[in-house]
């Protein structure tokens, strides 16, 4: 005894010493290596068992059970059955004994270290584990911790960690389903009882009907019963502190229940009733003004938890809502749920005297409309379509409440996530439309109205004419993980639902949208009255403050009404384009003569009164506005096939206007907003349009004047690519509705390849220096040039590699002696990674894009030429030494290597040997123990390619066939290199890459379906590693924690 209580004394003394702050992190690591070598040893939790029973200091209780929770979940196959017994006994005394005074987080680790035990010997040496639990909820007394016990139970067994194996955990969800039924049994009797007994004491007078509080029409068309409605009003019962605890974990322990178990007979509309119930604690605004009222902070926590039942009923409902998979029996229960979930919606979207919808959920708590907005999604995305017809659930009047729900949110947060129901809503239309063609009148005349509504107001949501306050509110200036600001998003957002309700009710979208756009437009073309020329330039005359900001105002709602009007462009082409011809006409020769008037009076140049705000303004609307008429490239290109042969005229004339817009743009002193979006124009004209009469067009003649000057300064690199590409494929891309001989490939065959000579011309001069030692400044003067010229030379290639062979030829001829150039230089620079990353993504979009073009004989060359330059003292300095780019050097080779292998026929079967070599005797050796998941994806998708496009050179018969003729499977041949890859796949699945895992998991299925590369295949292969490398886990983590001498797994 006199031992344990001077180890006590120690650790206590140990233990406040580590939480002291003026501990060294020295002494505290001495600290630590004390207290790991007392927890390793034999015995030590006899002596945890007696810090437990009389210490007070939660620092060494926390200490204790963390060596309990160690020896159960690591060591406990070790343990004599004796101690085991002994430690099952002691443990839950403890528990009961000290409960209620033990610090929360304290006793609830005690509660998870004695769940432990029971996941690891429940039934078998553990009998009474789940007995006890059940009868500590149906104890008064206990209840709390009871119910405690049941949600780690549940968290615990029914959803395991890693550490179990596979039969176990299958086991122990199967024990566990067998006590459900008990278990909710259990859960409704606590929540009734306290409902019912706090109901019958409530003093709360019921509310009056001028309160807005009493259902209405819409509730008794949602219930079909008087009744059930009478007792939805009937007052929320005040709980004392005690009584709200226990339906709080009752709750908890419903969340967690729903979360695994499957929809069936054992959730009774007893406990859907109670449930919704508590669910109506969140959307009681009184709780919060009694608490704020009243004034004292008991009263306050008191609304609080109140408001906390709500939440957590809520989350009981979507946890039910969230189950794709509904029993037939099961449906009825959720009509019942959905009628009972709306009666609260349409009480949070009531109005009344002393609310306004917004000022209601204002009140309520910001969880609690998370957690609503989060079921009305569910019902959107997962019941919609088994609700709707019931014609006991009126869909159009819940639309009616979602609407004023969506429009009065409180947070730009919860108004994106209702925007995401409506989108789902849209989607679900419109494939029910296009699954029920003959129906499709009718189902747009039930919901026109609504639809129109829901345009009107979301167009008017992005306007600063009728939403200022709230549209300045939003960042326009921080990325997000998608790389847009908060503005973006927004817009973005709203333009889905516009385009989707456009896609539904084309005719009412465009007559809704065009006219405010020919407001703001009216306010734009009118600038051009109040441009004065001053001493310095032109000025625009606008300088009031009151007219600066209704300016501001009109130049952001016109940019955002033409980028709506751009993403409405697909809406007009295709099987429509005769029939809604006159308005898309409309729209494209309006933004012509808008992105010509931008250009012609420079607006983008002017100087104004609030340069800070206003010449932003005037930029983005001209950018959107090219942004815009690029969206109708696809119409254009419709309209030029329709016509070109009878009447051209007016295409030629749209055309070669917009042209004139965009040429005076393509200037390195023009703001790159504007200037890319003018180049993105120009290559949707020359690629999607690609209009014979293009070439002629004096613009396009000046554009390429400019880009072949080399005394003309170089447009930005984004810029000088975008425009190659469209002066490229003006001349390489076949004219629509043109039989060959009429393409004149030959005149423009010789004008390609003086344009790409004039691209390359200082690229080609690189050739005769490369191989003299480069001084330091000259090297970075090279490595620009190589930087410039190849990104426009890939981009071309990635352009027209999908195009017709005559185009590729073309495009081949004129790159080829740039390509051999390449070749020449790579080794030069073998070294300098940043320049053979550049150099290989040419290669590899060469390889991918003009292989056919480039011939065998220097195919060969080429991949003879990497391969001796990517030795293994080089790989390894490109993946060890030079970081990420060395990496993606090694990525892009391999990526090269894979369209090789992949290749039919017999003409690059004589590299396999070098590649199968380079890959499991060079880089595999250096990657294979990294944690960093670097090359390695690349390399495993090559060795599969290998495998999957090469099997004969493994096996020269397939094996199915072997087996099918019932004689000795064929002798394998390169046996040694077929069994190193199969190796190093088995290797990455005991490796923690996840990723690398499935893929991998992933191609080794896919050769078993093909080759039938294992054919004992019961169950599937896949099932099977996941067991296997499963249990693998469990084995390896006994063993590794298994005392001395023990014999092992």
């Amino acid at each position: 005894m006199a031992s344990e209580e001077a180890s006590l004394r120690a650790l206590e003394s140990l233990m406040t010493e580590f939480f002291h702050n003026c501990t060294t992190n020295e002494r505290k690591r001495e600290i630590e290596e004390l207290l790991n070598n007392f927890a390793q040893q034999i015995g030590a939790w006899r002596f945890c068992l007696y810090f437990l029973s009389s210490t007070r200091n939660d620092y060494v209780m926390m200490y204790s059970l963390t060596v309990f929770e160690n020896l159960i979940n690591k060591m406990w196959l070790g343990v004599p059955s004796q101690d085991k017994m002994e430690i099952r006994s002691c443990l839950p005394k403890l528990l009961l004994a000290h409960h209620k005074t033990l610090p929360y987080f304290i006793r609830n680790k005690l509660c998870k270290v004695i769940v432990d035990i029971g996941r690891q010997d429940w039934p078998m040496f553990y009998h009474d584990f789940f007995t006890n639990i059940l009868q500590l909820i149906q104890s008064p007394v206990t209840t709390p911790l009871g119910l405690i016990m049941l949600k780690t139970t549940s968290e615990e067994l029914a959803c395991p960690r890693e550490d179990l194996s596979v039969a176990r955990k299958e086991e122990l969800r199967k024990l566990l389903l067998d006590q459900v039924q008990t278990v909710l049994g259990l859960l409704t009797g606590i929540l009734e009882s306290i409902w019912d007994k706090h109901c019958v004491t409530s003093a709360t007078p019921p509310p009056s009907p001028s309160s807005g509080e009493s259902g209405g029409d819409l509730l008794s068309s949602l219930l079909q019963s008087p009744s059930a409605a009478k007792l939805l009003n009937q007052p929320i019962p005040i709980l004392d502190t005690e009584s709200e605890y226990i339906c709080s974990l009752a709750l908890e322990c419903l969340a967690h229940l729903f979360s695994w178990i499957p929809l069936s007979a054992s959730i009774t509309p007893s406990l859907l009733t109670t449930i919704f119930h508590f669910a109506r604690f969140g959307c009681d605004t009184r709780a919060r003004k009694m608490s704020s009222v009243n004034g004292s902070s008991q009263n306050s926590v008191l609304g609080q938890e109140r408001g906390r039942l709500g939440i957590l009923a809520m989350s009981c409902i979507n946890e039910l809502m969230s189950k794709n998979c509904v029993p037939m029996e099961f449906e009825e229960y959720l009509l019942r749920m959905f009628q009972q979930t709306f009666y609260l919606l349409q009480k949070i979207t009531k109005e009344n005297n002393a609310h306004t919808v917004k000022s209601r959920l204002e009140e309520l708590d910001e969880s609690y409309i998370e957690k609503f907005t989060d079921f009305l999604r569910l019902f959107v995305s997962v019941h919609l379509r088994r609700i709707e017809s019931y014609s006991q659930f009126p869909v159009v009047e819940f639309l009616a409440l979602l609407f004023k729900y969506t429009f009065h949110q409180p947070t730009h947060e919860g108004y994106f996530s209702c925007l995401d129901i409506w989108t789902l809503f849209l989607d679900y239309l419109t494939s029910k439309i296009k699954s029920r063609l003959a129906d499709k009148e009718a189902v747009l005349n039930r919901y026109e109205d609504a639809l129109v509504l829901l345009l009107t107001e979301v167009l008017n949501r992005i306007q600063f004419r009728y939403n200022q306050a709230q549209l300045e509110e939003l960042d326009d200036e921080t990325l997000d993980d998608d790389q847009q600001t908060e503005w973006q998003r927004y817009l973005r957002q709203s333009l889905e639902v516009v385009a989707k309700v456009m896609e539904l009710l084309p005719t009412h979208a465009f007559s809704t949208l065009f006219p405010v756009l020919q407001d703001n437009l009216e306010v734009y073309l009118g600038l051009q009255q109040f441009v004065v020329t001053s001493g310095t330039g032109q000025r625009l005359n606008i300088t009031a403050e009151n007219d600066c900001r209704r300016l501001h105002c009109s130049l952001r709602d016109l940019s955002s009404l033409l980028q709506a009007v751009g993403r409405l462009a697909e809406y007009f082409i295709g099987d429509v384009f005769a029939a809604r011809f006159n308005d898309a006409l409309t729209v494209v020769e309006r933004l012509v003569k808008v992105t010509l008037y931008g250009s012609q009076i420079k607006l983008y140049n002017i100087e104004t009164a609030v340069p800070s705000v206003l010449k932003p303004d005037l930029i983005d609307v001209h950018a959107q506005s090219l942004a815009a008429l690029q969206a109708y490239s696809h119409w254009l290109a419709q309209f030029y096939s329709e016509v070109h042969r009878q009447n051209p005229e007016q295409i030629i004339s749209l055309v070669s206007t917009a042209l004139e817009a965009i040429i005076p743009l393509i200037s390195s002193k023009v703001q790159e907003k504007l200037l890319l979006s003018a180049c993105h124009l120009l290559v949707s004209l020359a690629t999607t349009v690609r209009p014979v009469f293009l070439i002629r067009i004096p613009a396009v003649q000046k554009v390429f004047n400019r880009i072949t000057d080399t005394s003309a300064q170089r447009l930005p690199d984004k810029a000088q690519v975008l425009v190659c590409r469209a002066l490229s494929n003006v001349l390489l891309l076949p004219w629509p509705n043109l039989p060959e001989n009429e393409q004149q490939w030959a005149v423009r065959s010789t004008n390609h390849a003086s344009l790409i000579s004039a691209l390359t011309r200082e690229y080609r001069h690189l050739k005769s220096s490369a191989i003299l030692p480069q001084r330091k400044v000259r090297l970075e003067d090279t490595k620009v040039i190589i930087h410039q010229t190849l990104s426009v030379l890939e981009d071309i290639v990635e352009s027209i590699s999908g195009e017709s062979t005559k185009s590729r030829q073309i495009c081949y001829q004129s790159l080829q002696e740039s390509v051999q150039v390449s070749l020449a230089l790579f080794p030069a620079f073998i070294h300098q990674s940043d320049v053979t990353d550049e150099m290989l993504s040419f290669f590899l979009t060469l390889f991918q894009g003009l292989r056919v073009q480039m011939g065998v004989p220097f195919t060969e060359q080429i991949i003879q030429t990497f391969l001796n330059m990517f030795t293994r003292e080089q790989l390894a300095e490109s993946i060890l030494h030079e970081g990420s780019t060395g990496c993606r050097v090694v990525e892009k080779f391999l990526k090269i290597l894979q369209v090789v292998v992949q290749e039919p026929g017999q003409v690059f079967k004589p590299f396999l040997p070098s590649i199968i070599s380079l890959c499991m005797e060079q880089v595999y050796p250096i990657i294979a123990e990294r944690s960093s998941p670097d090359v390695k994806a690349e390399l495993f998708e090559l060795l599969f390619r290998v495998l999957h496009h090469n099997w004969r050179y493994f096996f020269k018969s397939s094996v199915l066939a072997s087996v099918q003729r019932g004689i000795a499977e064929e002798q394998m041949e390169n046996e040694a290199q077929f069994s190193a890859i199969m190796q190093a796949f088995g290797q990455s699945f005991l490796q923690p890459d996840i990723h690398l895992f499935k893929q991998n998991l992933f191609y080794l299925e896919t050769l078993n379906t093909k080759q039938k590369l294992y054919h004992k295949d019961l169950p599937s292969f896949t099932q099977n590693v996941h067991r296997l490398v499963n249990d693998l886990r469990y084995y390896r983590l006994c063993n590794d924690s298994l005392p001395p001498g023990t014999v092992k797994l």
